[in-house]
Parts: C-alpha cells; structure tokens; sequence
C-alpha cells in the first residue's frame, strides 16, 4: 500500500464511521436500552435518544479509519502470497486484525456513551469523570475482550460475504461496480453478521454497563450468556436483535458505501 492508498482509507474509513454513528444514533440507544439488565424503560425508553452523542462522535472517525488501513494493508499484502481460493481466509484475517485495532479506539468510547445512554440523567462528561474515579483508566476498557470476541465473528461473516457480493455483482455486470452497489452488499451482509451475533453483543452490553465488583463486570463471556439465558431464556439472547440488524444494515449500506465512495474519489 502506497502513501495515497494509505492516507485515502484513512480519510475514507474516517468519514463513513461518522456518517453511519451519527445518522443512526438513535437506533444504537434503543438497542441498548432493551439489552440493559433493569430494563428498557428504567433505561430511559425513548427519553434522551442523543445521550451518549458526544462520546460516539469523538471516537467514530479514529475508530473506523484504524479498522481500514488494517483492514486494507493486510489485504495488500497477503495479495501476493494467497492463491483465489483462499481469498476468503485472507479478508477474514484482514478484518480480524482491523478489530482487534480499532478496539482499541473503540472500547473506550463505547464504554462511556454505553453507560449515557443507560444513564440519560448523566451527560457524557460526568459519566467519563464517574469511570475514572471509580474504576481508574482501565474501567474505560472494561468489555474490551468481549468487545473484540464480538467484533470478530461479526467481521468473519460481514466482510468475506461483502466482498464475495461485490464480486458477484461485478462479473455480472461485466468488470463494472458503482457505489451504491457495493453499499447494497454491505446492507446484506451486515445484517445477515449482526443477527448471527447478537448473543454476544447482549453479553457485551452487560458487562459494560455492569456494576463494578460484580461478577458480570469481570468480563467472562460464557458466564455472562449463561447468565442471560437462565434470567430470560433464548429471547434475552437476542434482545435488540430487530433494532441491531436494522441499525446494521442501513450502517452497513451507509458505511461501506461512504467508503467505496470516498476512497474511489481520493484514488
């Protein structure tokens, strides 16, 4: 990858994450309502959609933008090494690695605007205090490892099947592949990802918004689902699962097409 590849994803990748945090915002807040333990109304119910915005907007452009230039120089450079038929693997790889990165931007904001939108009482600002005072800088990375097991099986199905979308629709139209097309591919893979791992982004939202000292709050996954399904059985493992595949979807369509779209304009 070259410094244009390299400085065209960054601002590519940047550009959509923001798009897609802020226009579907309100649905993330719904979602996480309904997956909080005391429940979607105590939560806030539709009161204070926004809350929680600041934090998802200071976090989504280095969020996205550190996803796609891993995402991309992996492909890049496996691109010489792997023979078709393990295209696949490579683009899961490639995403794997672009998580386990963006995470890294990802929790921390994640954690705050989590805790907002579960608090609407609280502003972004008091929240960020309140988790620094009582939990120290690394309470901002609570739910990191859950984030990242979530992130990865969702990326392992989203990406190889957005790229074999792509490339489908592209021979069938004979080398030729618009933006909007490739945002099509997007909507369908991401929400066939985001319904396949919802259990997991349940056990997520607990833990993050978990008390501390608890033993949802210690981060561990099996514990947590099983938690979920003994208190509220198959339905609470996939609470959230409508407003999540939709809110994925139209980011999917949103993200990826913002993407392609930029970037193609960059290069």
């Amino acid at each position: 990858m070259n410094r244009r590849e390299f400085t065209a994803c960054i601002v590519a990748g940047g550009c959509a994450g923001m798009c897609v945090d802020l226009t579907l915002f309100p649905l993330d807040t719904i979602k996480t309502r309904l997956q909080s333990q005391q429940g979607f109304y105590k939560a806030g119910g539709f009161r204070g959609i926004y809350a929680g915005v600041p934090s998802a907007a200071v976090g989504s452009f280095p969020n996205a933008a550190a996803f796609f230039v891993t995402y991309e120089s992996t492909k890049s450079f496996f691109a010489g090494y792997t023979a078709t038929s393990l295209t696949p693997f490579t683009h899961m790889l490639a995403a794997s690695l672009g998580e386990i990165v963006a995470c890294l931007f990802r929790v921390p904001t994640e954690v705050v605007k989590q805790r907002t939108q579960a608090n609407p009482s609280l502003n972004t600002y008091r929240v960020l205090l309140n988790t620094l005072q009582e939990e120290g800088f690394r309470g901002l990375y609570r739910g990191y490892g859950s984030t990242v097991l979530r992130e990865i099986p969702f990326s392992l199905v989203q990406f190889p099947l957005w790229e074999y979308l792509k490339a489908v629709w592209w021979r069938r139209q004979g080398g030729r592949l618009d933006s909007w097309q490739a945002a099509v591919c997007g909507a369908l893979a991401g929400g066939v990802a985001a319904f396949v791992t919802t259990p997991l982004d349940v056990a997520k939202t607990w833990i993050m918004l978990a008390k501390a000292g608890t033993s949802t709050a210690s981060g561990n996954i099996p514990v947590v689902l099983y938690e979920v399904w003994r208190s509220r059985g198959i339905a609470g493992l996939f609470a959230g699962s409508i407003p999540r595949v939709t809110f994925i979807s139209m980011g999917g369509f949103i993200f990826l097409g913002a993407y392609e779209k930029v970037r193609r304009t960059l290069l």
